[in-house]
């Protein structure tokens, strides 16, 4: 019964809000109005096999769809789900020259590149179900006359705190004794020797969006010194709230920090900007956490700083590319504690972001415009978060 209130909680959240007004039909855009006739739909997500029955409201999944099958094709519109999505052999491939709507996921993204979508002759609408479209060649879409929007906000609590959950498994020092246990191993000074209490560390959030204001409220009871870094400073309530102090220079940030939160979206601006010379600027044997985006830190630099002591130790579940190749060097870097890209996949989230997708098709059927906060390209014009 708590999961179907959850449920029911979770997509009244999403199509209780009023819609707004039309999308101007003046615009240069590839018009969002849908006609009459069947669009086609195509989503990718990550293959669940035999975990897809476990739970009723497992709706992320290819097996799940989001749970909108039914409701779509019984408006007589096309959906097709496929996890095949890389190369010109892919399942996906065969869709792109004739699908009007393409939903794709941060946990299994389907890059959509400037060739694919010149390819795309009748895609009007790209939905990200979830949080962070840097898989999408954003200018090439804007330039297309594209909307992109994504469900904002759907799982920014589910990974918030899993960043809270990464940052007491690297100060613990956790995996170490874990892996002692599995192992049949006892040895309390292999771990102890360098786990430490968190109360009294200084943190600091690279970013201090949605996310990164979640994280600090959650370290609040910690009695961390919390520091954060972004283009814009919180609302002074909030600060007082939190404690958090701002710091205007990133490098001044990173060099007071025992703990190093990354929470900015990937941008231009800010891909590979934790660099070998970045890394060298913090505190020897600083814990970063990074659920933000791979691409955001210099891989082999991670690799280097983790061997040499420079990182202490590394968490997060975001990988470049995704999925990680069996090969991918985090994957054998010493004191580290990654996963695959789950953070923001909960049950709870899959049921919001779910919501959220459902709720936008169903505004872009009516021709109406979406939440505004959910779009990332709107009349060729990118969200500000993406300049």
């Amino acid at each position: 019964m708590a999961m179907k209130r959850a449920a029911t909680s979770a997509i009244r959240a999403f199509s209780s809000s009023s819609p707004s007004s039309s999308v101007n039909s003046g615009s240069s855009t590839r018009l969002l109005h849908a006609s009459a006739e069947s669009k086609k739909i195509v989503g990718v997500f990550y293959k669940a096999n035999e975990y897809a029955s476990l739970n009723p409201n497992f709706v992320g999944s290819l097996e799940g769809a989001l749970g909108i099958r039914d409701w779509l094709e019984s408006q007589g519109h096309q959906y097709i789900v496929t996890d095949d999505k890389e190369g010109l052999d892919s399942e996906l491939e065969k869709h792109i020259p004739d699908l009007h709507v393409l939903i794709t996921t941060p946990f299994h993204p389907a890059y959509v590149t400037a060739e694919r979508i010149k390819r795309a002759k009748n895609l009007q609408l790209l939905l990200t179900a979830g949080i962070g479209s840097d898989h999408i060649d954003l200018k090439a879409a804007a330039a297309a006359g594209l909307t992109v929007a994504e469900v904002t906000g759907s799982n920014v609590v589910s990974v918030a705190e899993d960043e809270l959950m990464r940052i007491l498994i690297l100060v613990r020092n956790f995996l170490p004794g874990y892996h002692q246990v599995i192992n049949g191993e006892w040895n309390v000074a292999a771990i102890a020797y360098r786990a430490y209490d968190l109360e009294g560390k200084t943190v600091g959030t690279v970013g201090a969006g949605r996310i990164g204001k979640l994280l600090l409220q959650r370290l609040k009871p910690f009695n961390c010194n919390l520091l954060y870094h972004d283009r814009l400073k919180m609302d002074p309530e909030l600060e007082k709230q939190t404690g958090a102090k701002f710091e205007e220079d990133l490098d001044s940030l990173l060099s007071k920090c025992d703990v190093v939160v990354i929470n900015t979206p990937l941008t231009e601006k800010t891909r590979g900007m934790f660099d070998k010379e970045r890394i060298a600027k913090m505190k020897k044997g600083v814990l970063i956490v990074n659920n933000a985006r791979g691409a955001i830190m210099d891989t082999q630099a991670v690799v280097d700083a983790c061997s040499s002591g420079q990182i202490g130790g590394y968490s997060g579940d975001v990988w470049n590319p995704q999925p990680a190749p069996k090969d991918h060097p985090w994957r054998y870097m010493p004191n580290h504690a990654m996963t695959p890209h789950i953070s923001g996949t909960t049950i709870d989230g899959q049921l919001r972001y779910a919501a959220g997708v459902k709720d936008m098709l169903d505004r872009y059927f009516k021709g109406e415009e979406f939440p505004p906060q959910n779009y990332i390209v709107k009349e060729g014009k990118l969200a500000s978060q993406y300049l």
